[in-house]
Parts: C-alpha cells; sequence; structure tokens
C-alpha cells in the first residue's frame, strides 16, 4: 500500500472563543489551513473553572456540521426547537446546523476538569440549508477497539479494521452516503506503539496529538500540533518515548468554495449576508 506522508504541520494556536472560553486551535487558525471539508479543529482543556465557566451563550450556526468530543467534564446543549442534550465524558454530538439553529453550550460544573474538542465539518451547497438536526451519541455506544501492541481506538465515525475485524462507529458506519463520508478515531499508543489504518485515495486527513507525541514516517509531530496527510491508501502513525494520543480524522474534500464570516459558513458571501440578515430578522431557523 502507498503510505501517507506528512505534508504540513500546524501548531496549535491559543485563543477565546463564546463568552471567554479559552482554546487551542490548530485546524481553521488561519482561513488558509483549512483541510476540505474540514474547517476548523478546537480543543478545550483546563483544570481552571474561570478558563471555561461563561461557556458559549445562545448563538446561530448555518451551513455546516458541528461534532463535539467531550473527554472530562458534563456540557449542556440546548437550542430554539427545545432539545436538551447532557453531554458528559466520552459522550459526542454531532449537529447539523443546516438552514439554521441557534443553540448554547454550557457547563454544568463549578470546578474540575473540562476538556473535548469541536469539529467543524463543511456541507456541500446542496445540503447547506437542510433542516437543522443533532444526535446525542452516549460514551456507551462509541466501540473501543484494542490494538495488537496495547493501546485502543475509539471509533466515533467511519470504521477500522483490526486484524481482519471490522468495527463501526455510530456515525457513518459502512453504506452510509453522507457526502463528506468522515472518518473520526481516538487512538492512544503505548510507548513506541504503531496504528495503522486504510484511508480512501483522493480524501483528505490530518491527526492532531493532545497527549504524548507521534510521529509519521520519522518526521515527529509533537503535543499540541495538528499533522497533515498527502494523498495514498493508508496511514502509519508511530507513538514516542510517552506514547500518545490522538485523533484521527479524514474525509471526502468538497472542492466548493468557502464564504465564512464567524458562525455562517456558506459558498458566496451574498450567501453569508443573507444568513445574517436572517438571523438578524428571525427567519434563520424557519423552515423553507
Amino acid at each position: 500500500m502507498n503510505t501517507r506522508k506528512l505534508t504540513h504541520i500546524i501548531k496549535g494556536v491559543p485563543t477565546s472563543d463564546g463568552a471567554g472560553v479559552r482554546l487551542t486551535r490548530s485546524i481553521g487558525s488561519a482561513r488558509h489551513l483549512r483541510v476540505d471539508p474540514f474547517l476548523m479543529l478546537d480543543e478545550f482543556a483546563s483544570d481552571e473553572a474561570a478558563d471555561y465557566i461563561a461557556g458559549f451563550p445562545p448563538h446561530p450556526h448555518r451551513g455546516f456540521e458541528t461534532v463535539t468530543y467531550m473527554l472530562d467534564g458534563h456540557m449542556l446543549h440546548e437550542d430554539h426547537m427545545g432539545n436538551r442534550g447532557d453531554l458528559k465524558s466520552g459522550d459526542v454530538q454531532w449537529m447539523t446546523a443546516g438552514r439554521g439553529i441557534i443553540h448554547s453550550e454550557m457547563p454544568q460544573q463549578t470546578e474540575g476538569r473540562m476538556r473535548g474538542f469541536q469539529l467543524w465539518i463543511n456541507l456541500p451547497a446542496k445540503e447547506k440549508m437542510k433542516p437543522a438536526a443533532y444526535r446525542d451519541i452516549p460514551a456507551a455506544d462509541i466501540p473501543s477497539v484494542a490494538l495488537p501492541q496495547g493501546g485502543q481506538v475509539k471509533v466515533i465515525a467511519g470504521h477500522v479494521e483490526i486484524e481482519s475485524n471490522v468495527t463501526d462507529g455510530p456515525i457513518n458506519p459502512r453504506g452510509s452516503n453522507m457526502a463528506t463520508d468522515p472518518l473520526y478515531l481516538d487512538v492512544e499508543l503505548p510507548a513506541n506503539g504503531e496504528f495503522r489504518q486504510s484511508v480512501t485515495p483522493g480524501h483528505n486527513a490530518f491527526l492532531f496529538v493532545f497527549e504524548g507525541s507521534a510521529s509519521v514516517q520519522g518526521e515527529a509531530l509533537p503535543l499540541h500540533h495538528a499533522g497533515l496527510f498527502g494523498d495514498g491508501e493508508e496511514l502509519l502513525i508511530k507513538a514516542g518515548e510517552e506514547g500518545a494520543r490522538f485523533l484521527l480524522l479524514a474525509g471526502r474534500p468538497l472542492n466548493e468554495p468557502v464564504a465564512q464570516y464567524g458562525p455562517f459558513v456558506m459558498n458566496t458571501m451574498e450567501e453569508v449576508e443573507q444568513a445574517i440578515r436572517d438571523y438578524q430578522d428571525g427567519t434563520l431557523t424557519r423552515a423553507a
């Protein structure tokens, strides 16, 4: 198999969002650092309540999907449709903003560790105005597969094949028809352990190291850095001396123009301006 090489390394950049939540942003920290169809990856991790307690009060979205993966802590999601979702350690929320959603994400703890990720995935033009929806996935529904050399992989989206045994995640299992065909894995390796994963040629892929360190074909990938891969049929990642834990993501590129202004991601600035007007006049979330 043709093993993919690293083509670019992106250092996570400290920033804040919402009402002042401290974050580390890698993918999407600059407009040219997107990885089609992935728009942005934020990591939030702190033991200090002041870094996260203000949360993300009500705000709008249109035109893409958000994936929130909680490692530690408790967050409550509420939206304009009256939906409520409690995200606790190990849980995932996969939300499709579509035509429009107004929601909040607020911490349900006043002390202790809050740690997790939010990923933004673009939608194709034909799906940007579909009805909003979301799916809460409890940790118990996310399969965890032991690796031969030790460690494990949690399969959130897509599938993995370990020693001829194929495991599907709850999102985008085999046979699904999601436009971006996403793969989303949480991989934990022991010291010097290795992980191989087949990826469809032509799909874009990257990883983000959030514990330890890793390398790809001898090229080091430090903690809190994202590594972008070139094309090929498989990925091979090796952990450093202290082991590694990383997110591995891949997806079918949309190859469409991206116009973004804050929480609105469309194909043209005219569409973004329309989204702003719709939000201002109260029609953002109205059915077409």
